[in-house]
């Protein structure tokens, strides 16, 4: 008899079948006893009035890997529909220490600190459990657009020679004696790679050496970049983000309704056409608003993308605004100017319920504009020789995107910390586990 899962077991009624996991919980009612045994994809019941089988348990606490085997009995009341009868348990593996809090629970019953020092064990909870489905889902659907739209995957190095995108927050280290970095971001490889196959993305993580403590940062995350050549400008870009983010909210949708259900998401609201506003247009109706002059500030605080979220859904009936055109003087050198205003730019933000999501936007594509903006910026060319010569050899008008995945689960989940977001979190506090 093989060993199958708890999802599977309405397809076995009236059989006999073996299931294997850790002991969810274990709860007497009189003379009947209910076994709760979790997998790695549901949670299935078991009912015994036998004491020689429960004797099997005794001394094993919650956590302990067990095996069941029992007759599948269709019972409306029971997880699934289903539980098993006429019952036979085996310890697996025991747990004789009670779990630092328990697992049983409709929610962790911890704070944040104390979920993450215990988080080897505190993942396995079902709410916690649905939220990482839910991040391999919108990785798996990025992929699966992207895999269709002629995109080839690709895996940048991250131990890098130079700053991405500026020397004070990157991570250095060692590398025989000379001095690398962990990469801020695949971006210079991924337009090298725009030469090489012209529709490139990858899934990977990113350093920022960046010392803040805020709710929404971390100091590594997992990036989903996407860059691609033969654009008009910033606009082909976000077109194309807004088919793939739409894809990734139905495919969610599709393929983990049962993740979405037990952490009560609310789906977004995600119009064909995302609204935009330009950077400059966004700060004066900030103004207009509050009465708070941003005008020349070269950012939207948070508090003011918080403002555009609402505004957009109230206007567009969107939870989905960009906000293109944000000042040259905060985007990377390599960011295309906008020929009509050169103090902007052909970049923007994604803003998703009001937090930024997405950055990207055009990239320079012309050598000779390349050594100006570095020229422009002080930085030396040596350290980009090797990026630079993708532009002197040849390379269409190009542009791109990166999201951060934990970030997109945040939103999408209504998540008060990023960390809750995050596998095994590292920020300026905590390195393990």
């Amino acid at each position: 008899m093989e060993r199958i899962r708890t999802t599977q077991l309405r397809e076995h009624i009236g059989q006999r079948v073996i299931l294997r996991g850790w002991m969810h919980n274990l709860r007497a009612l009189g003379k009947i006893s209910f076994i709760l045994v979790r997998d790695g994809y549901g949670i299935a019941q078991a009912v015994t009035q036998d004491e020689n089988v429960l004797a099997a348990l005794h001394g094993a606490h919650d956590e302990s890997v067990i095996e069941l085997e029992g007759a599948v009995v269709a019972e409306a009341q029971a997880p699934g529909g289903v539980e098993l009868r006429d019952i036979a348990v085996r310890v697996i593996a025991p747990v004789t220490d009670t779990p630092p809090f328990p697992l049983n629970k409709p929610t962790v019953n911890a704070t944040l600190d104390v979920f993450l020092d215990h988080s080897t064990v505190a993942l396995r909870h079902p709410r916690k459990r649905a939220l990482l489905r839910l991040s391999a889902g919108i990785m798996s659907a990025f992929r699966e657009f992207l895999n269709g739209d002629g995109f080839t995957e690709i895996q940048s190095p991250k131990l890098v020679a130079s700053a991405t995108e500026s020397g004070a927050n990157v991570f250095a280290v060692d590398y025989f004696g000379k001095k690398a970095f962990l990469a801020q971001s695949p971006q210079f490889y991924k337009q090298i790679m725009v030469g090489v196959f012209e529709r490139v993305y990858e899934v990977g993580p990113v350093f920022r050496a960046e010392p803040h403590d805020t709710t929404r940062h971390v100091n590594e995350y997992v990036s989903l970049d996407v860059e691609f050549g033969f654009i008009e400008n910033h606009f082909t870009v976000m077109a194309l983000l807004t088919r793939l983010i739409r894809h990734i909210l139905a495919r969610l949708a599709e393929q983990n309704a049962a993740a979405l259900q037990l952490l009560d998401v609310k789906m977004p609201n995600a119009p064909e056409t995302f609204p935009h506003i330009h950077f400059r247009d966004a700060q004066q109706l900030i103004f207009e608003k509050f009465g708070e002059d941003c005008r020349g500030e070269p950012d939207l605080a948070p508090q003011h993308e918080r403002w555009l979220g609402q505004w957009a859904r109230e206007t567009h009936n969107s939870d989905f605004l960009f906000v293109p055109g944000y000042p040259m003087s905060k985007r990377p050198f390599y960011t295309h100017p906008d020929p009509a205003d050169p103090k902007y730019s052909y970049s923007f933000d994604l803003l998703f319920r009001g937090t930024e999501l997405v950055t990207g936007g055009q990239r320079l594509h012309r050598y000779e504009d390349y050594l100006a903006a570095l020229a422009r910026a002080k930085y030396p060319v040596e350290p980009f020789a090797y990026y630079l010569d993708a532009m002197k050899y040849g390379m269409p008008p190009h542009g791109g995107f990166a999201v951060g995945l934990e970030r997109f689960v945040m939103q999408l989940c209504g998540l008060s910390n990023l960390r809750e977001a995050t596998l095994f979190p590292r920020d300026t506090h905590r390195l393990t586990p």
